[in-house]
């Protein structure tokens, strides 16, 4: 017991029972929630009581369950987004920024702080004259500054003044330089006088100039080249000269050189035929818009140059035995002109589609005819007295390549860009036969032989087709011609006067020429640099043939 008194008198206890009495301390407690606005919070549960809000997404597309009408329209609820740069609810937004706010200023004023902003940052609102934008010293002083000389050019234009210094020039008296410019000690040159070349190229450039003048104008003309249009016995320079004519057993011999060079076109020559039944006269037709009629016995010169074309001309083609001549160009156009005169006599279509190529009726009793393929996937037949189109044959799904005629003329052979030949009866605009398979290929150029047997077409797969030109048109696989490259170009074809020989052009330049019976290769003739589009056995001469390439050049070898 003595030991619990001695606890119990413990200084300590004593110490603790004079302590001052424990202080209470108070809780503080603080809300983390965000606003919220309690408006209109009677919305419906999922089991449709009321009771705890169940709010909707303000973006939302769709509710899953049944609203009251003045809550679907109720303004947003819930907490503020504090990624808002405006802390402003969606629904309270007029601009994908924020809220903006009309406000009436000079367009003057609000470039210059546009431009201000714009460079430095920074800009002074019109308003409040506070600078809004980037805090630093410099954009501020930048942006006063800039305020300061806005409202200082204000002022001067209210006032009149001009923002120009004076210039110090008297309106009064002439106009005199204070300075010397640098060039003024140069000496001028004095003229020489032209060279003989220089001379002759001054004069060609001048002739281009006035026919490229004259073509602007849509006059169209010819030039003659020769000395005089008629002989002393009044013969004129296209009728055929005596003692020119074949040779009585026709046999045709291969070309092996070059005897003469044609070089008076400035681009390519696309197109060359020989006049009908002589060959005395050549006529060409090139990509700068010319026709050019070239004579192939003598001194070989250019006799007339026909100019109407605007573009290339596509091809060019003798009628009524050579007196006239057809032309079809890329300028759309096609023309009838007069191959003595050198006058346009007629002009065909109303040029809204460009005619690929164009033949006249072999037969004499019909001499007015005139056929043209065309762009537009017709084939149109004019009266070449009138200009007018009497006929058309529309039944190809491409442009048009080629037009011959077979059977006597009582028919003509088409084709066409959609790998297809079609048998026309001419003048029925309906067509007799057509010939498509899917392992033919479109053909840009055609003959015939000089039978009248076989026609032959240039395919687009380097090879030459030839097929039966009688009644009943069939495909003969057994001629066929290959070795050459002609795949993009419309290389012109034929067979020789004897029908022993078939020839053609090369997309490399190179003239081929292979025999019929063999369908072997016999020569092969480097003709250009470039393509070689045009070829032509010489009607009388049967051991020439003429060529014609896109490097502006007509050869004739013999």
């Amino acid at each position: 017991m003595e030991f619990i008194g001695a606890y119990g008198d413990d200084d300590g206890e004593k110490e603790r029972n004079s302590c001052s009495p424990r202080e209470e301390v108070t809780e503080v407690i603080k809300s983390c929630a965000p606003e919220v606005f309690v408006t209109d919070t009677d919305i419906v549960e999922h089991n449709g009581r009321l009771g705890s809000s169940v709010l909707p997404a303000a973006t939302a597309r769709h509710v899953e369950y049944n609203l009251p009408r003045h809550l679907m329209h109720a303004p947003v609820a819930g907490p503020r987004n504090p990624g808002d740069s405006l802390n402003m609810p969606v629904g309270t937004r007029n601009h994908w920024s924020g809220q903006a706010e009309d406000a009436h200023m000079n367009s003057f004023a609000f470039d210059d702080q546009y431009n201000t902003f714009s460079k430095s940052g920074a800009a002074v609102d019109p308003h409040s004259g506070d600078i809004v934008g980037k805090s630093s010293v410099a954009a501020v002083q930048k942006a006063a500054s800039q305020a300061g000389s806005t409202r200082r050019k204000k002022q001067k234009l209210e006032a009149g003044q001009s923002q120009r210094p004076e210039s110090g020039i008297a309106l009064d008296r002439p106009f005199v330089l204070k300075t010397r410019q640098p060039w003024a000690e140069d000496v001028v040159p004095v003229e020489q006088e032209l060279t003989e070349a220089q001379q002759e190229y001054v004069a060609a450039l001048n002739q281009e100039k006035e026919e490229k003048a004259a073509l602007s104008g849509k006059e169209d003309y010819s030039i003659f080249h020769g000395l005089k249009g008629e002989d002393y016995q009044g013969r004129t320079w296209v009728d055929i000269p005596s003692g020119l004519q074949r040779e009585p057993d026709g046999k045709c011999f291969l070309p092996k050189r070059v005897v003469h060079a044609w070089t008076g076109h400035s681009k390519g020559v696309n197109s060359i035929q020989f006049f009908p039944s002589s060959g005395h006269l050549l006529l060409s037709g090139g990509l700068d818009g010319k026709a050019k009629i070239w004579k192939t016995t003598g001194g070989r010169e250019c006799m007339r140059t026909y100019i109407g074309h605007s573009k290339g001309i596509r091809e060019c083609y003798f009628a009524e035995h050579g007196r006239k001549f057809v032309t079809a160009a890329y300028d759309k156009g096609i023309k009838l002109w007069d191959t003595e005169t050198g006058s346009m006599l007629q002009r065909f279509g109303d040029n809204s589609a460009m005619a690929y190529t164009v033949r006249t009726h072999p037969d004499p009793s019909q001499p007015d005819v005139l056929l043209a393929g065309m762009h537009n996937k017709k084939i149109l037949q004019f009266d070449m007295r009138s200009g007018d189109v009497v006929q058309e044959y529309n039944y190809h799904l491409g442009p048009v390549n080629t037009i011959t005629f077979i059977d006597e003329n009582r028919k003509f052979l088409s084709t066409s860009d959609d790998k297809s030949i079609r048998v026309w009866e001419f003048g029925v605009p309906v067509q007799a036969k057509c010939l498509a398979d899917p392992s033919m290929h479109a053909i840009s150029s055609a003959a015939t032989s000089p039978s009248g047997k076989w026609w032959l077409g240039q395919s687009a797969d380097n090879r030459i087709v030839t097929y039966s030109a009688s009644e009943s048109v069939r495909h003969n696989k057994k001629k066929t011609f290959g070795g050459h490259s002609s795949a993009g170009y419309a290389c012109q074809i034929g067979v020789s006067h004897d029908g022993q020989y078939v020839y053609s052009g090369d997309g490399e330049g190179k003239v081929f020429i292979w025999s019929w019976k063999t369908k072997k290769i016999l020569r092969s003739l480097k003709a250009h640099e470039g393509v070689c589009i045009g070829c032509q056995w010489h009607p009388t001469e049967t051991s020439k043939i003429a060529t014609c390439g896109w490097d502006s050049t007509i050869r004739l070898w013999d």
